[in-house]
């Protein structure tokens, strides 16, 4: 596990798969706004949720977020689209109802930060979210992020177009904040 101040991240384990479908998957609306893919129904016996537990791969790294106080589930964080020539990757977190709004979002950024640099050796982390993702937002520049622009109207979500952020930490900038 790698741990951060608040959080933990860790494998995934199946015990996680059908709590994090129930509370992020089947939550269409928010799952619309979170993951660029359309919803579709997929029941989690079906071994097709996107929570599944596969092998690990070399194009991303998904792993289970716990909260340490008390040992619970708290979501998800993942390094996908992970590029070994370019040594970049973009970031996804999604936290269960019950967790949002304590502060651990920072945590998981920072977190996954020192993955991505320390472990993996990546340049460049980027975070894409819509353009009112105001959590989103403010996690990501208080983990040092640098909002790079906006992508006008090119998130569908839940019937309406969206604008997206894009959000950009550099290595060295990430190794410099962490001194």
């Amino acid at each position: 596990m790698i741990q951060g101040g608040k959080i933990g991240l860790r494998a995934r384990h199946e015990s996680d798969v059908a709590v994090l479908h129930e509370e992020l998957y089947e939550d269409v609306a928010m799952r619309a706004r979170a993951d660029s893919r359309p919803w579709r129904p997929t029941p989690v016996e079906s071994g097709k949720s996107p929570f599944t537990v596969t092998g690990p791969s070399d194009e991303a790294a998904c792993f289970s977020v716990i909260e340490l106080e008390q040992g619970e589930l708290a979501g998800e964080a993942l390094l996908w689209g992970i590029d070994t020539h370019n040594r970049m990757a973009h970031i996804g977190i999604a936290l269960r109802p019950a967790f949002r709004g304590r502060g651990l979002s920072l945590d998981v950024l920072r977190t996954l930060c020192e993955y991505g640099y320390a472990v993996r050796g990546l340049q460049r982390l980027q975070i894409e979210t819509l353009a009112d993702n105001g959590a989103m937002l403010a996690a990501a520049t208080g983990a040092g992020f640098t909002r790079e622009g906006t992508l006008r109207r090119s998130a569908w979500a839940y019937g309406a177009y969206a604008d997206e952020a894009i959000l950009g930490l550099l290595a060295d900038q990430w190794a410099q904040a962490t001194k």
